[in-house]
């Protein structure tokens, strides 16, 4: 699988620190996942590369079962569906990234502000739950209830 969109591929999603030292293989395997990850970048992520203006950069995308075990992922975990990725952009906050997705009307399932990253999801199918979280580690700037 290669190109998703004009700055994002398949293999972003793939790539995973901890499975590389793990030797697990992360590989998406499921035109479902594929599906769902096209999804979020067209309708999340690409959206808001465009809009930030700035490259993004992603931690954590697709996560197979044994992956998500290992880095202590909830077992209903979005990352594990294709329908959700960790970003972070090296010259926006997450504060920042998120008040783009707000002030730009771009949709998403949740999103969850860290310190050094923004937690967003997409569903591929159903109504997206607009949830705007706040990791407990977050102690940055907030919003005021939207």
């Amino acid at each position: 699988m290669g190109t998703i969109s004009k700055n994002f591929n398949y293999h972003e999603f793939e790539a995973s620190e901890t499975a590389h030292a793990l030797r697990i293989d992360n590989t998406i395997k499921s035109f479902e996942v594929r599906d769902a990850i096209k999804a979020l970048v067209d309708n999340v992520l690409q959206p808001l590369r465009d809009k930030a203006r700035n490259p993004l950069n992603i931690s954590s995308g697709y996560r197979c079962a044994e992956l998500n075990r290992k880095v202590g992922g909830v077992p209903t975990s979005q990352h594990c569906k294709g329908e959700a990725a960790d970003v972070w952009c090296a010259t926006l906050t997450p504060y920042q990234l998120a008040r783009v997705v707000l002030e730009n009307g771009i949709p998403y399932d949740q999103m969850i502000l860290y310190p050094s990253f923004v937690h967003l999801s997409y569903r591929k199918e159903g109504k997206q739950r607009m949830q705007l979280l706040y990791n407990a580690s977050y102690k940055g700037k907030r919003f005021a209830k939207v």
